[in-house]
């Protein structure tokens, strides 16, 4: 087979049990790189048939960095590999997922990323993980970036270096960029790809993804702002202008804008509030640039 998968993960526990599982059951070369894990994740994957990478935390972490090194891996271990589907430790591809993108590549020779429908296992359980089912629920069809889980082609991968090792959140839209200037196509199909765990149960994860998303927004803008991919520029302003003291009285304008467009009022509220720690991510990242300061992983789980 022609397809290999990346997973990456710290602590996933029964996650990253159905994670290389489905991976297993499908027969495909599976690398899966651990970030310090204090659980079995390691001899657990292992005893899972998949090869293991141990990210040396000597070196600043990020996402980025471990999908790049899994990759590297893969490729070294089954060199005749084309397509790399990359995952989440804490994702279950779906057993149909691989058949379809390859069919989607085929007919897209210009296609670097063919992603599709990633869904919450539990949207119910918690008002957050029903946030993250509504938030995947992207437009299919051609889009501008992926998430974390998408298979990409190899040449594409390569052309561009793979993801940026230095950004911190937002390393698959940030990649997209780039693919994209190249000639390269990004995809999103109507097909199940993903089962994801989010497993959010505070406010305060919550709270601190959304400022780790003002983070990528910030540093995207810096990155790639500029005419005529203006990337995330209406998000940053956005972000500043209704995260500002003086606007928050005006939320409730913002709030029956986000609650016509999609007629739920705990999202609505939700999508409201986030402007507060995106704008507070977006500070964070500026902060760091001006004073020379390397920006660390927001981590929410």
């Amino acid at each position: 087979m022609n397809v290999g998968l990346v997973a990456i993960g710290r602590n996933e526990g029964d996650r990253l049990r159905s994670c290389l599982e489905a991976a297993r059951a499908q027969n495909l070369p599976t690398v899966y790189v651990d970030s310090n894990s204090t659980d079995n994740s390691v001899s657990l994957a292992k005893s899972l048939g998949a090869d293991v990478v141990d990210l040396d935390l000597s070196i600043a972490f990020t996402a980025a960095r471990a999908r790049n090194e899994g990759a590297a891996r893969l490729l070294a271990l089954h060199p005749g590999i084309e397509f790399i589907q990359f995952v989440d430790g804490d994702c279950e591809l779906n057993p149909d997922w691989v058949g379809r993108a390859l069919d989607e590549f085929r007919a897209k020779p210009r296609a670097a990323v063919i992603c599709g429908r990633r869904r919450e296992r539990f949207p119910d359980k918690t008002i957050y993980n029903h946030l993250c089912d509504l938030e995947w629920n992207t437009p299919i069809g051609r889009a501008q970036s992926c998430g974390g889980d998408a298979m990409i082609r190899r040449d594409a991968f390569e052309q561009v270096k793979g993801y940026n090792p230095s950004v911190i959140a937002g390393e698959e839209p940030e990649m997209c960029v780039r693919l994209r200037q190249n000639g390269w196509e990004i995809w999103r199909i109507d097909a199940e790809m993903t089962l994801h765990d989010a497993a959010m149960t505070k406010f305060g994860q919550w709270w601190k993804r959304n400022v780790r998303a003002g983070h990528a927004f910030a540093e995207g803008y810096h990155r790639h702002g500029a005419p005529p991919e203006n990337f995330w520029k209406k998000n940053v302003i956005s972000n500043y202008v209704w995260g500002s003291p003086p606007l928050w009285i005006f939320w409730p304008l913002l709030w029956l804008k986000i609650y016509r467009g999609r007629p739920s009022r705990s999202y609505a509220s939700f999508v409201t509030l986030s402007k507060l720690p995106q704008m507070l991510g977006q500070l964070k990242f500026q902060w760091n640039r001006l004073t020379g300061k390397q920006s660390r992983i927001i981590e929410y789980k």
